[in-house]
C-alpha cells in the first residue's frame, strides 16, 4: 500500500442546506477520481444520499457498506468500537480501558449489534451480492465523521474485499479524526473540517433522519439507471415541520449536540432529560418525542454530557451537574426565534428525571414537570421548591421505582399526580406501554403548556 496522503480540506463559511448539497459539494472534490473507475460505497443511512450524488458526478457504482457501531454499556451513544461484514472488529483500547468495559461486556454489545448487521445487509442489498471490489478504487462515503470508528471498520472491509485503493470522503470532519483515519486509508478529502466541530448535524441546515425506504430507493434508482443516474427520487411526502434540524447548545463552553423540533402552530415546548446509559438517540425519548410532535408540542432532545464526561459514571449520576445543563439549555431555547413565545415543560426519565425536578425548582417559569420510570428522589430537598405541576409516570410491575415516586410524591407541594401504567416493568418494554406512558404525558404537557384542559 502507498504511503497515505494527507487529508484533503477546504473551509466553507456556510453550512450545507441538506445531505444531497453536500454530496454535490463533495462529488467536486473527487472529480479527479473519475478516470480510475471507483466504486463509491455509502455507508447508511445518512451516507447514501451522498454517495448518491458522488457516484452520479463520477458515474459510478453506488452499493452501501454496512457497519454498526459498539456503544460502551453504561453509555450506548459513545463508541468504544464498530463491527462490519467479513466479521470485521474495530475496538478503541483507550475507551475500552477508561470506561473498564470487560470481555464479556464487549462480546454481547457485538453480538447484539451483528444480529442488526445482517438484518441491515439484507434489507438493504436483498439477495444480491456486494458490488465487486476487486482490484478497484473504493470510495467509502458518509455523511460525516465524528470519533471515526465506523469509517476505519468500513475502510478495512473494502480492502478484505480486494480493493487496490481506498478513499475515505464526507462532506464534513473532526480534523483530528480525519488525520487518524489516514494511517488506514490511502487518502481521505473532507469538503469542510471545522473547528471546534461539535457534531455533525450542526453543519447542515436540514440533517433529518434518512430513513430505511429512502436508502431503498436511492440504491434502486443508482441500479437501474446504471452509471449514469438519474434524478434522486423525491422524498416521501409529509408534513414537515416549522423548524427541524441538528442544534448545539452552549453550557460551561461546551457544546452539546441536540436535536430541535417545533411544528407548525406548536403549542409548547418540551426538554427532555434523559437517564443514565442514555443520550439525545434513546429509543424510547425519540418515541414519546415523536407523540408530543404529532400532538403539537415542540421538542428538544439533547446530551446532557460530553462523550468525555460520559466515560465517568459519576458524571452520569451527578444530578446536580445534569440539571445545571438542563437550564442551560432551557436559556438557549429561549434565544432561538422558532422557540419564541413557547411555554417550556421538562420531561425526565430514570436519574433525568431528578435533574428535571431539580432544574425546575431553580427556574419558577417551567410550566410542567413529566417522568417516566425516573428516580425524583434524587432531587431531594429541592423537591419542596418545585412549583409546576408534576406528573410522575411509573411502571405497575417497577415495585421499587413505584415505591420511590410514591415518597417523592410526599414532598411535593406543587400540583402532582401519579400515573400507573399496568404491566409495565422500568423500561416500558412491554407491548402498549410506552404508548400509554407518552400519551397521558401528551396530555398533562397539552394541560399546561397551552391551557388545553385534560381529556375526562
Amino acid at each position: 500500500m502507498t504511503k497515505p496522503s494527507a487529508p484533503a480540506t477546504h473551509t466553507r463559511t456556510r453550512r450545507f442546506r441538506d445531505r444531497r448539497e453536500a454530496g454535490i459539494a463533495l462529488a467536486e472534490r473527487l472529480e479527479g477520481l473519475r478516470r480510475e473507475n471507483p466504486v463509491v460505497l455509502a455507508l447508511p443511512r445518512g451516507g447514501v444520499p451522498v454517495g448518491y450524488e458522488v457516484a452520479r458526478a463520477l458515474r459510478a457504482p453506488l452499493d452501501v457498506i454496512v457497519v454498526r457501531k459498539l456503544g460502551v454499556p453504561f453509555q450506548p451513544e459513545l463508541g468504544m468500537g464498530a463491527i462490519g461484514e467479513d466479521d470485521v472488529r474495530v475496538l478503541d483500547p483507550d475507551i475500552v480501558r477508561v470506561a473498564q468495559v470487560t470481555t464479556d461486556e464487549i462480546a454481547a454489545v457485538e453480538a447484539r449489534e451483528r444480529r442488526e448487521l445482517e438484518r441491515r445487509v439484507h434489507l438493504y442489498r436483498g439477495d444480491r451480492p456486494m458490488t465487486p471490489l476487486d482490484g478497484r478504487t473504493v470510495i467509502v462515503v458518509d455523511d460525516g465523521i465524528a470519533t471515526g470508528g465506523t469509517a476505519r471498520a468500513a475502510v478495512q472491509i473494502a480492502r478484505l474485499r480486494g480493493a487496490r485503493r481506498v478513499v475515505l470522503a464526507v462532506p464534513v470532519a473532526a480534523l483530528e479524526s480525519l488525520h487518524e483515519l489516514s494511517d488506514v486509508a490511502d487518502a481521505v478529502v473532507a469538503v469542510e473540517t471545522p473547528n471546534p466541530f461539535f457534531a455533525i448535524g450542526a453543519w447542515y441546515e436540514r440533517f433529518t433522519q434518512t430513513t430505511d425506504g429512502e436508502v431503498g430507493a436511492l440504491l434502486r434508482a443508482a441500479t437501474t439507471s446504471g452509471s449514469e443516474h438519474d434524478d434522486p427520487p423525491d422524498d416521501p411526502p409529509r408534513d414537515d415541520p416549522r423548524y427541524d434540524a441538528e442544534v448545539v447548545v452552549s453550557s460551561d463552553g461546551l457544546g452539546l449536540p441536540g436535536h430541535l423540533t417545533v411544528p407548525r402552530h406548536a403549542r409548547g415546548l418540551v426538554l427532555f432529560a434523559h437517564g443514565s446509559g442514555s443520550s439525545r438517540h434513546s429509543p424510547r425519548n425519540r418515541f414519546v418525542a415523536r407523540r408530543l410532535q404529532d400532538g403539537g408540542l415542540a421538542t428538544l432532545l439533547f446530551d446532557l454530557l460530553s462523550p468525555e464526561e460520559a466515560v465517568e459514571r459519576a458524571n452520569v449520576f451527578d444530578v446536580e451537574l445534569l440539571a445545571v445543563r438542563l437550564l442551560a439549555a432551557t436559556w438557549w431555547s429561549r434565544s432561538q426565534s422558532s422557540c419564541d413565545g413557547l411555554a417550556i415543560g421538562y420531561f425526565g426519565a430514570s436519574t433525568g428525571a431528578g435533574a428535571a425536578l431539580w432544574a425546575a425548582s431553580e427556574d419558577p417559569t417551567i410550566a410542567a414537570v413529566v417522568s417516566r420510570g425516573g428516580r425524583p428522589d434524587l432531587a431531594g430537598r429541592r423537591l419542596h421548591a418545585v412549583e409546576a405541576p408534576t406528573l410522575l409516570i411509573v411502571g405497575g410491575d417497577d415495585a421499587v421505582v413505584l415505591r420511590l415516586n410514591q415518597d417523592a410524591a410526599d414532598q411535593l407541594r406543587c400540583e402532582h399526580r401519579i400515573a400507573i401504567v399496568p404491566g409495565a416493568t422500568h423500561l416500558f418494554e412491554e407491548p402498549g406501554t410506552l404508548e400509554a406512558a407518552a400519551s397521558v404525558a401528551h396530555g398533562w404537557f397539552l394541560r399546561y403548556l397551552s391551557g388545553v384542559p385534560a381529556a375526562p
